[in-house]
Protein backbone atom coordinates (compact mmCIF):
# COMPACT_ATOMS: atom_id res chain seq x y z
CA UNK A 1 0.00 0.00 0.00
CA UNK A 2 0.99 3.62 -0.40
CA UNK A 3 0.62 6.63 1.87
CA UNK A 4 -3.00 7.78 2.44
CA UNK A 5 -4.37 9.47 -0.68
CA UNK A 6 -1.38 8.67 -2.90
CA UNK A 7 -1.16 5.94 -5.51
CA UNK A 8 1.55 3.28 -5.38
CA UNK A 9 3.60 2.42 -8.43
CA UNK A 10 2.25 -0.35 -10.65
CA UNK A 11 3.59 -3.81 -9.88
CA UNK A 12 3.32 -7.05 -11.84
CA UNK A 13 3.54 -8.99 -8.57
CA UNK A 14 -0.08 -9.00 -7.40
CA UNK A 15 -0.40 -10.13 -3.75
CA UNK A 16 -2.79 -12.95 -2.99
CA UNK A 17 -5.17 -10.73 -0.96
CA UNK A 18 -5.36 -8.15 -3.78
CA UNK A 19 -6.03 -10.89 -6.34
CA UNK A 20 -8.76 -12.23 -4.03
CA UNK A 21 -10.34 -8.73 -3.99
CA UNK A 22 -10.21 -8.62 -7.80
CA UNK A 23 -11.87 -12.02 -8.14
CA UNK A 24 -14.57 -11.15 -5.57
CA UNK A 25 -15.43 -7.94 -7.43
CA UNK A 26 -15.97 -9.90 -10.66
CA UNK A 27 -18.00 -12.70 -9.07
CA UNK A 28 -21.08 -13.18 -11.25
CA UNK A 29 -19.72 -10.86 -13.98
CA UNK A 30 -20.55 -12.25 -17.43
CA UNK A 31 -19.62 -11.48 -21.03
CA UNK A 32 -15.95 -10.55 -20.66
CA UNK A 33 -13.12 -12.27 -18.81
CA UNK A 34 -10.54 -9.94 -17.23
CA UNK A 35 -7.06 -11.18 -16.33
CA UNK A 36 -5.05 -8.77 -14.15
CA UNK A 37 -1.41 -8.26 -15.17
CA UNK A 38 -0.38 -5.36 -12.91
CA UNK A 39 -1.91 -3.25 -10.16
CA UNK A 40 -1.51 -0.05 -8.18
CA UNK A 41 -3.24 0.86 -4.92
CA UNK A 42 -4.46 3.97 -3.12
CA UNK A 43 -5.31 4.14 0.58
CA UNK A 44 -8.57 6.01 1.20
CA UNK A 45 -11.46 5.09 3.52
CA UNK A 46 -10.65 1.57 2.38
CA UNK A 47 -8.54 0.94 -0.70
CA UNK A 48 -8.77 1.77 -4.38
CA UNK A 49 -7.09 -0.58 -6.82
CA UNK A 50 -6.24 0.07 -10.44
CA UNK A 51 -5.58 -3.04 -12.53
CA UNK A 52 -4.05 -3.26 -15.99
CA UNK A 53 -5.79 -6.29 -17.54
CA UNK A 54 -6.15 -8.45 -20.60
CA UNK A 55 -9.84 -8.54 -21.51
CA UNK A 56 -11.57 -10.98 -23.83
CA UNK A 57 -15.21 -11.56 -24.59
CA UNK A 58 -16.41 -15.05 -23.75
CA UNK A 59 -17.83 -15.71 -27.19
CA UNK A 60 -16.27 -17.30 -30.29
CA UNK A 61 -13.74 -15.18 -32.17
CA UNK A 62 -13.73 -12.43 -29.53
CA UNK A 63 -10.87 -9.99 -30.04
CA UNK A 64 -8.59 -9.61 -26.97
CA UNK A 65 -8.09 -6.08 -25.68
CA UNK A 66 -6.28 -4.24 -22.90
CA UNK A 67 -8.34 -2.61 -20.15
CA UNK A 68 -7.95 -0.60 -16.97
CA UNK A 69 -10.21 -1.72 -14.13
CA UNK A 70 -10.76 0.29 -10.94
CA UNK A 71 -12.05 -1.49 -7.83
CA UNK A 72 -12.91 -0.11 -4.38
CA UNK A 73 -12.54 -2.24 -1.24
CA UNK A 74 -14.24 -0.65 1.81
CA UNK A 75 -12.76 -0.69 5.32
CA UNK A 76 -13.80 -3.62 7.46
CA UNK A 77 -13.81 -6.18 4.66
CA UNK A 78 -17.10 -5.33 2.96
CA UNK A 79 -17.75 -6.41 -0.62
CA UNK A 80 -15.45 -4.89 -3.27
CA UNK A 81 -17.10 -2.95 -6.09
CA UNK A 82 -16.05 -2.25 -9.65
CA UNK A 83 -15.87 1.54 -10.05
CA UNK A 84 -14.82 1.78 -13.68
CA UNK A 85 -13.68 -0.29 -16.66
CA UNK A 86 -11.89 1.49 -19.51
CA UNK A 87 -10.96 -0.40 -22.66
CA UNK A 88 -7.62 0.78 -24.03
CA UNK A 89 -7.88 1.44 -27.75
CA UNK A 90 -4.93 0.34 -29.86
Amino acid sequence: MSMPGGWSQYSCEIPRDVLKTFKAAFEGFVGVKYIPLAYASQVVQGANYSFFCNAKGVYPEAFPQAAMVEIFMPLGGGAPTIKKINVIEH
